[in-house]
């Protein structure tokens, strides 16, 4: 697979006037070196201050390197002109959806940033229906988006993203103010999007669930990496986890204390109990 987003020894420190004498926090992000191929789902795990956000905000140029680069299908975030080509390759979906929802009626949304690229009306019009088909959001097109759901604002914020036709996602904890309901709707969404379209979906999430069901995590602990590997052997670093203060999914807590490999899904979690109480 093709790289499709890098970071090459990226620091990020914000600036405040309180905190040293050149205005620099501490480092929020110190010397990262994280390569993304196409066609991957990557979950970005850490606590409170690890760097998640800051990564996410790096990846399409909202906030640029102080140290390092970044580049998005080879072309460098650092550089003000290559914003625009940065942006149609990667889509950022935030936490909270109605941030990201500017109009009163859900197809006008979805068309809001075509229209202002100044994308033709018959396009805009292919591709808005394409996109609501693709979260599963057509019924809903003339509804109004404050009167839907946490999961359903979520995937509309979703539809406008893909409407771009980006090669990459970007999620940043898109299922943190959502109910059960609505994390499923919105997981759904995301195999959907990275089997069916093809699309690199990178995930910040606290869901230790959520992380279980990609190809491939990244933990994140004060500004450096500290795992990047499959969930089924970053879950395996069981008490390397908890050492910094991280939980890992319950059937993985589970089949720890069972002396048993780590499942990543309930089926997977009886099935090992099931064979170790019968023995076979």
């Amino acid at each position: 697979m093709d790289s499709l987003l890098r970071f090459e020894n990226v620091s990020f420190s914000y600036h405040s006037e309180h905190d040293s004498p050149d205005g620099l926090q501490p480092t929020a992000l110190s010397n990262i070196n994280v390569t993304i191929r196409s066609g991957e789902v990557v979950a970005i795990l850490g606590h409170n201050g690890s760097g998640k956000s800051t990564f996410a905000k790096l990846c399409n140029g909202i906030i640029k390197p102080t140290g390092g680069k970044v580049y998005v299908n080879g072309i460098d975030t650092s550089d003000d002109n290559n914003l625009l080509a940065v942006r149609q390759v990667l889509g950022m979906v935030f936490q909270n959806p109605d941030n990201q929802l500017v109009a009163t009626v859900v197809e006008e949304d979805v068309a809001f940033a075509l229209e202002n690229l100044g994308v033709k009306s018959e396009e805009i019009r292919a591709r808005v229906d394409e996109a609501l088909e693709a979260v599963g959001m057509s019924e809903y097109k003339e509804h109004a988006p404050h009167r839907l759901s946490g999961g359903q604002k979520q995937r509309v914020a979703i539809a406008g993203i893909i409407a771009m036709r980006p090669s990459c996602i970007v999620m940043d904890e898109p299922t943190a103010m959502l109910d059960p309901e609505g994390r499923r709707e919105v997981l759904e969404t995301i195999k959907k999007l990275n089997s069916e379209l093809g699309i690199t979906i990178v995930i910040i999430t606290h869901h230790m669930n959520e992380a279980a069901l990609c190809d491939r995590v990244i933990v994140m602990d004060h500004g450096h990496v500290l795992i990047d590997d499959t969930p089924r052997k970053v879950f395996a670093e069981y008490e390397l986890l908890k050492h910094h203060s991280l939980t890992v999914p319950q059937t993985v807590e589970l089949t720890h204390f069972a002396g048993l490999p780590p499942a990543l899904t309930i089926a997977e979690c009886v099935e090992q109990l099931y064979t170790q109480i019968t023995g076979g």
